[in-house]
């Protein structure tokens, strides 16, 4: 990324993966709570994975814009696993832990979207 807003976008692009990292490390602890194995192989997370890879880098303006239509995306599944985790297998903590991500998810969308506005 180049231009007048690099450095702007270089430390909240920092902070949504020091975010995202911390969340990627509580979603493996609740699974390992949970009795399940936490994915340790790229090929095995990629397999999980419901993004879209971007196949062109995008310019400072596009890189925010994708940021934010990701975590739309990330959102709109969250809502869905709070409900499956409720309905369906009656797992309260894991419906609130979920709320939890969704919530910041639902906060670094409206600061990009307040970015992607300017």
């Amino acid at each position: 990324m180049t231009g007048l807003h690099f450095s702007e976008l270089h430390r909240l692009f920092g902070e949504q993966y020091e975010a995202i990292d911390e969340t990627i490390d509580e979603v493996a602890e609740r699974g390992r709570a949970l009795g399940a194995v936490a994915p340790g192989t790229l090929a095995s997370l990629l397999a999980m994975t419901r993004l879209q890879e971007q196949q062109t880098i995008p310019n400072a303006q596009g890189m925010v814009t994708v940021l934010l239509q990701d975590h739309e995306t990330i959102i709109r599944q969250l809502r869905a696993d709070v409900e499956s985790t409720g309905a369906t297998y009656r797992d309260v903590g894991t419906s609130d832990f979920l709320t939890g991500i969704m919530e910041a998810h639902e906060k670094m969308a409206w600061m990009l979207r307040s970015l992607a506005e300017a």
